[in-house]
């Protein structure tokens, strides 16, 4: 007779798991780090519970505005910047704040201010709200420079300055994605406990995948390199084609490539000559956690963590995933 093994008793929480990570560094952490980290993760909580109700409380639907971008603002858009912003601020351990749905940074005032800036699309691919789609936050966070109070320069830096980066992804269940530098742990929300609990750890992206996520929507407005390396990709030569799979939520999609490995792209194309995404707060934070993954982010040229931004909604052009399906595609752009 077969005997069910007994669940194990070891639940590792977030908020465990970074304390942990935070003293191993010893007299160099001062714990806003873990604060600061306890304050997104609420802010995940709330954020999912109204996505998870977003049709009973008429979430659902246009806020009559458009953000920065250019995009049309849903209600819940709205809702979740107000909430990472207000959440941050009364963190006390922030310094500057940069959100995709405003214009404009903004600089903690002193009675609140901390030693971190954040960067964050409070709800990435929230056109597909209405459809029931997975959609998500993404963050990354810099130190503040030495000496600085806080400013605009302390957040155009170069990516690989960022000490932290992650993304939040609603949909069946909350999932937590963070690196702290140290290689990346996922977590799932456990609602019952209100805790996200440590499920995923040490992500390692397989070295080669066998599925693309790019929008061929915008196929004909593709540059050359892209056009010849989808086509190499989907008419190889010997083996079997590679599979599409695109949802049109950044978060979704490179989750699904993080786990299984392939490639995802966002290329600049003779419509949006600078790309699409944003480079402060989807490129930069989704850069950081692919290289710490094992994999590589790139713009097709040059390494996407290295561009040293000049404006906080600059956008570029975007590939990232497993190592040798990357490397495939830079060759195109040599060629």
């Amino acid at each position: 007779m077969a005997t069910e093994s007994v669940p194990s008793s070891e639940i590792i929480t977030l908020t465990r798991h970074v304390l942990h990570d935070q003293m191993r560094l010893g007299a160099a952490a001062t714990g806003d780090l873990t604060l600061l980290l306890t304050a997104i993760q609420v802010t995940s909580k709330f954020i999912a519970t109204n996505v998870r109700k977003a049709r009973l409380i008429n979430l659902i639907g246009l806020a009559g505005d458009t953000n920065i971008s250019g995009d049309e603002q849903k209600k819940l858009d709205v809702l979740s910047n107000d909430i990472m912003v207000n959440s941050l601020r009364a963190s006390g351990k922030t310094a500057v704040l940069v959100s995709e749905e405003l214009e404009d940074a903004i600089i903690i005032e002193e009675k609140n201010r901390g030693r971190y800036c954040v960067v964050f699309d409070p709800l990435d691919g929230s056109s597909n709200i209405d459809a029931g789609v997975n959609i998500g936050t993404i963050f990354g966070i810099y130190k503040l420079r030495p000496n600085s109070k806080g400013s605009i320069e302390d957040v155009l830096r170069p990516g690989s300055e960022m000490v932290a980066a992650g993304y939040t992804m609603y949909g069946s269940s909350a999932n937590l994605v963070l690196s702290t530098g140290s290689g990346v742990n996922g977590y799932t929300l456990d609602a019952a406990l209100g805790e996200f609990i440590l499920t995923h750890p040490d992500i390692q992206i397989p070295p080669r995948g066998k599925i693309y996520s790019f929008n061929e929507g915008n196929s004909m407005f593709f540059n050359p390199p892209v056009v010849e390396y989808l086509k190499s990709i989907k008419y190889p030569a010997s083996g079997k084609p590679y599979s599409a799979r695109y949802i049109g939520s950044m978060v979704a999609d490179v989750h699904r490539t993080f786990l299984y490995g392939g490639i995802f792209g966002y290329p600049d194309d003779k419509k949006n000559k600078t790309g699409k995404l944003r480079l402060l707060y989807e490129a930069f934070p989704m850069a950081f956690l692919t290289e710490q993954v094992g994999g590589i982010a790139t713009t097709g040229t040059k390494r996407i963590l290295d561009i040293v931004p000049t404006s906080i909604h600059e956008r570029c052009p975007v590939f990232l995933g497993s190592k040798e399906d990357v490397q495939d595609l830079m060759k195109f752009f040599t060629a």
